[in-house]
């Protein structure tokens, strides 16, 4: 088996590599930042996996078409695509941001479909394969400050609906979509809005989840028997109140 992870060089994406590697799955990570990538390919390597990585920008489609004609040269195949990389600078609406709001509309949205577009041909064609794409309980409950990335989250449940219907009873192509709650990982860090600091500090005292905590559930999906489709999976913290 072979698995594509899109923003690998930390958090969920980086934990889920290792697991998928240390299950016999050969993994093929990507990200922007390839130092982080560099030490995740030798981790792998060190424990005996097979893995490839190359430099990927989600928002550049040219890129994601690139990663994925390697990886399909390398291993002739792609069974599973991780739809991991997204940002999440949470602001107030009138604080205007305009900036953040159109990266993570880049990343969390187009990022997706650039990647799903990447690889649905070789999964067409074979009629396999299983495409993972990581939500957040933001898909379901709106917040203050959250506006924006929460409408991206929406975007991804209704998407991965979409996907299933089209795909999964003629094509055989199974999807998931996993919707963690708060999650330890340096993603809170990307936020600027100074209002929000409080909110910060608060959210790095809970008892998150682990990415290795979600690494696990989107392995269990992928590992489901050939008959079963894991359409949609939500993991909180057991503290977590929204």
């Amino acid at each position: 088996m072979v698995a594509l992870i899109t923003g690998a060089s930390s958090g969920i994406g980086y934990s889920t590599a290792l697991a998928f590697s240390k299950a016999g799955v050969k993994v093929a990570i990507g990200a922007r930042r390839t130092d982080k990538l560099k030490k995740l390919e030798n981790e792998i390597h060190q424990s005996g996996g097979e893995v490839l990585s190359q430099k990927l920008d989600v928002t550049q489609k040219s890129e994601s078409i690139s990663f994925v004609k390697t990886i399909i040269k390398k291993w002739e195949t792609i069974d599973v695509l991780i739809n991991n990389a997204g940002v999440a600078p949470l602001s107030f609406l009138n604080h205007l941001k305009i900036d953040e709001w159109d990266q993570m509309i880049d990343v969390n949205i187009k990022g997706v479909l650039y990647c799903t577009a990447a690889v649905l041909p070789y999964m067409i064609e074979k009629k396999s394969g299983h495409i993972v794409n990581l939500s957040s309980v933001a898909g379901r409950i709106v917040f203050p400050s959250g506006s924006v990335y929460c409408a991206t989250k929406h975007a991804i449940v209704a998407f991965s609906e979409g996907l299933r219907k089209e795909l999964s009873p003629k094509f055989n192509i199974k999807v998931t979509c996993i919707e963690p709650g708060v999650v330890a990982t340096g993603l809170i860090n990307t936020i600027s809005d100074e209002s929000l600091k409080r909110f910060v500090e608060n959210t790095k005292k809970l008892n998150s989840l682990k990415p290795e905590d979600v690494a696990k559930v989107i392995l269990f999906a992928v590992e489901a028997p050939s008959h079963m489709n894991v359409n949609e999976l939500m993991v909180r913290p057991t503290t977590q109140e929204v």
